[in-house]
């Protein structure tokens, strides 16, 4: 039987993946079976809870930090809460993952090439250009996680995809009951053994290392094309 407690869904990936789509995706569905759910969103917080830090390494790690805080206090009050920030480095993203317990990583994961093409706010292009440094994923690296719970290939795969593999994550977990989860799917879902982080058909591959000067390398091509 699921615990219905609070947890947190923790979605990390780089700029422009997807991920706050998907939050919300997921949010609206967990709400329809009456669920208490928080959106933790790293751009919407940033003018209020951060203002102050600068983009070095170590205020990355504040910036992760101050969302685990908040989103352990929130899981602790039984409210899922679902997180969307790059949090590229891995080291936090593990502080985090003990701090709250009840905690599902979900990289949203998609080539560098195809965050250019799609980007709407010209921040990569910017950043190709040297007028943004520390830029995570081209002049700063993104370290990918090495086993969560879900892997999502935003590239390929539909936003109603990739929440079907979060909802089978939190059944898995036990955060979610089959019911809830028939009501949210239409369809009557199983729970799938993890033996170990990232097992069973929701985290499926694992993510391959991106260092910034490769996805540099990568990107410059496809933003020339565009001009």
């Amino acid at each position: 039987m699921a615990n219905p407690g609070g947890f947190t869904v923790w979605l990390t990936g780089m700029l422009g993946a997807g991920k706050t789509t998907l939050a919300e995706y997921v949010a609206a569905r967990l709400r329809q079976v009456g669920r208490n759910v928080e959106i933790l969103d790293e751009e919407t917080l940033a003018p209020v809870m951060w203002k102050e830090v600068g983009d070095t390494k170590e205020d990355r790690h504040t910036i992760g930090r101050r969302i685990g805080f908040m989103a352990d206090v929130l899981t602790r009050n039984d409210v899922c809460t679902l997180v969307a920030a790059v949090s590229p480095y891995k080291t936090v993203r593990e502080e985090n993952r003990r701090l709250i317990g009840r905690y599902v990583e979900v990289y949203v994961d998609c080539p560098t090439e195809k965050l250019i093409q799609r980007d709407s706010t010209g921040k990569y292009k910017k950043a190709l250009s040297g007028e943004i440094p520390n830029f995570i994923g081209i002049t700063e690296p993104y370290e990918p996680p090495n086993a969560p719970e879900v892997t999502i290939h935003s590239d390929t795969e539909s936003v109603e995809d990739g929440g079907r593999k979060v909802f089978q994550a939190l059944l898995n977990l036990a955060y979610v009951s089959v019911e809830e989860l028939k009501t949210i799917t239409g369809k009557r879902m199983k729970a799938e053994p993890m033996s170990r982080r990232g097992a069973g058909k929701a985290g499926a591959r694992g993510a391959r290392p991106r260092p910034a000067r490769r996805a540099a390398r990568i990107a410059k091509p496809a933003g020339k094309k565009r001009r």
